[in-house]
């Protein structure tokens, strides 16, 4: 219990100060100490709190048309992704999210069609489904936020509160599959609370650092989680 609850402080820090990485990051170690049926589940919980903490304290910085736009579209992925909520091979969804993020990354900017409404609809709904099965996608998110604004703390609140969505649908989806999150509350909310430390912490960073040197970083952090899931997917 203490490892996970240090690691859910790091994991907030991390993400708060640059954008994405502590849900991958967090993932990956809970597999290691919880129980299988248990792990994306209790992640959805944390991930929760994590980001509606940071969605709180930036308030101001969300563009809270782009919450409305995503709502409809995590509805839609979560009534498809209930339909089919079975063990599915993540592999190859692993594989195609890495390929994505490079692109968003590295590639030609996305044509404005898909930067519009219509876009984040779908990136929503692709997104709300993976998360039932594969957990983290904020990764994929972020990547695709990046693409519409330049300053750091707009993306960071605004993907903090469709974060948030996503995974108040994904409880609700996993509690109408009739798993028990009850058991797992009172780690949970000590995770919550440590991580609210660590995103207080990590929004102090934030502050301090310099817009072209977060796009830098932000860029390569979601590179490098590009390559963790293809080697991921690659070794099984």
């Amino acid at each position: 219990m203490g490892l996970l609850i240090g690691t859910s402080f790091l994991t907030s820090l991390l993400t708060a100060c640059l954008g994405a990485g502590g849900g991958v990051l967090l993932l990956g170690i809970m597999a290691q100490v919880v129980p299988p049926q248990a792990i994306i589940p209790l992640h959805g919980m944390v991930q929760l709190g994590s980001n509606a903490n940071r969605a709180a304290m930036l308030w101001r910085d969300i563009d809270r048309q782009m919450v409305v736009t995503f709502l409809p579209g995590a509805a839609m992925g979560a009534l498809l992704g209930s339909l089919v909520l079975i063990s599915l091979p993540p592999d190859l969804l692993y594989l195609s999210i890495a390929s994505f993020i490079v692109y968003l990354c590295w590639g030609p900017s996305l044509p404005s069609i898909v930067m519009g409404r219509r876009g984040t609809l779908l990136m929503a709904t692709l997104t709300t489904f993976l998360t039932l099965f594969v957990g983290a996608t904020g990764p994929l998110i972020g990547a695709y936020l990046k693409q519409l604004y330049h300053q750091r703390f707009t993306i960071v609140a605004t993907l903090a509160a469709v974060m948030s969505l996503q995974h108040v649908i994904k409880i609700a989806v996993f509690q109408q599959a009739g798993f028990s999150l009850v058991p797992w509350l009172p780690l949970a909310a000590a995770m919550i609370a440590s991580g609210a430390i660590g995103t207080w912490a990590g929004l102090r960073i934030l502050k301090y650092m310099p817009e072209r040197h977060f796009a830098y970083i932000f860029n390569w952090v979601l590179t490098l989680l590009a390559v963790r899931l293809a080697w991921q997917a690659m070794t099984g």
